[in-house]
């Protein structure tokens, strides 16, 4: 068993005390019955705008060994995952995303019973939620991917910060990529980073419960969001991208030209479609890839 451990979650216009909570309680009863069990809980707020959400997350300052910090700048998750790695204190760093949900009572003894080196990854299951919400509609779709036995597969590929535990050593040996300013691919571009310094990976089934899925609009512009990101990273990033992929086994020109010209003539069509009450997620797939391969075309002019 694993005897101490740094839990560190990074948050923006989120409240997320009800998280800190069950991961406190469940941190204290491993003490009691284990009193060399060492913890930690850290909180940084990358510069939230929603004064509201900060004030309701000063709360976990004032519980057991929890300390919440507000950066004064905004510089990203992966800056903000960095920068939680050096606070920590101890051996192990537990990685949690904010809007997550801890189901299982026994989460943090899973990870601390688990007998690994470098990282280990939990994965996450989809909780319920509308079949007119785009992002709950595609994660439930994703989630036999999930698994442990598929994650294994390929295990750097697989590799997804919302849930995980590493070695100090390892994280600090090997950080996020601080290039990754917005939110989108720096966990993917770790993963590769994992395999370059040969830090193994193990995956298990210890996930953490998705149910915050955001409106359409917000969604679909994140998604844009990510795709420039993933078109400014491409070069670094094949292998590692679904998407990337995809674009790549098209080798037939005129194919790459048509879906071009169908998202230049439908895009708006489908993005009205995507940000309303009844999404399709073929429309969904075909908006990403028409949009990506748009970008492509626009950087080689």
């Amino acid at each position: 068993m694993k005897h101490e451990l740094s839990i560190l979650i990074p948050v923006y216009n989120t409240v997320c005390t009800g998280i800190v909570e069950r991961l406190s309680m469940q941190c204290q009863r491993i003490a009691a019955d284990d009193g060399s069990f060492r913890y930690e809980i850290i909180v940084a707020d990358d510069a939230s705008p929603r004064k509201d959400c900060i004030e309701a997350n000063k709360s976990i300052g004032a519980m057991p060994n929890c300390r919440y910090i507000v950066k004064a700048e905004n510089t990203g998750s992966a800056a903000t995952r960095n920068f939680l790695a050096r606070e920590a204190r101890f051996g192990w760093l537990l990685f949690l995303d904010c809007d997550m949900e801890i189901v299982h009572p026994g989460f943090i003894r899973r990870y601390l019973d688990t007998e690994a080196v470098g990282v280990i990854n939990g994965g996450i299951s989809i909780g319920n939620g509308c079949s007119q919400n785009l992002r709950f509609l595609y994660e439930k779709e994703s989630e036999p991917f999930h698994t442990a036995e598929q994650r294994r597969r390929r295990p750097y590929q697989s590799f997804r910060s919302t849930n995980f535990i590493i070695e100090r050593k390892s994280m600090l040996a090997c950080p996020f990529d601080e290039r990754f300013t917005r939110s989108g691919y720096e966990d993917v571009m770790l993963g590769k980073q994992l395999r370059r310094h040969n830090i193994p990976i193990t995956h298990i089934d210890n996930p953490t419960l998705m149910t915050d899925f955001e409106a359409n609009p917000d969604y679909i512009a994140k998604i844009e969001r990510s795709l420039h990101t993933l078109f400014r990273f491409r070069e670094e990033l094949r292998g590692y991208s679904r998407l990337l992929t995809l674009v790549d086994g098209i080798h037939i020109g005129v194919v790459k030209t048509a879906i071009c010209l169908w998202h230049r003539l439908f895009g708006t069509l489908e993005r009205r479609n995507l940000c309303g009450r009844r999404p399709s997620l073929t429309v969904f797939k075909l908006y990403r890839l028409g949009y990506y391969l748009n970008l492509e075309v626009r950087g080689k002019r």
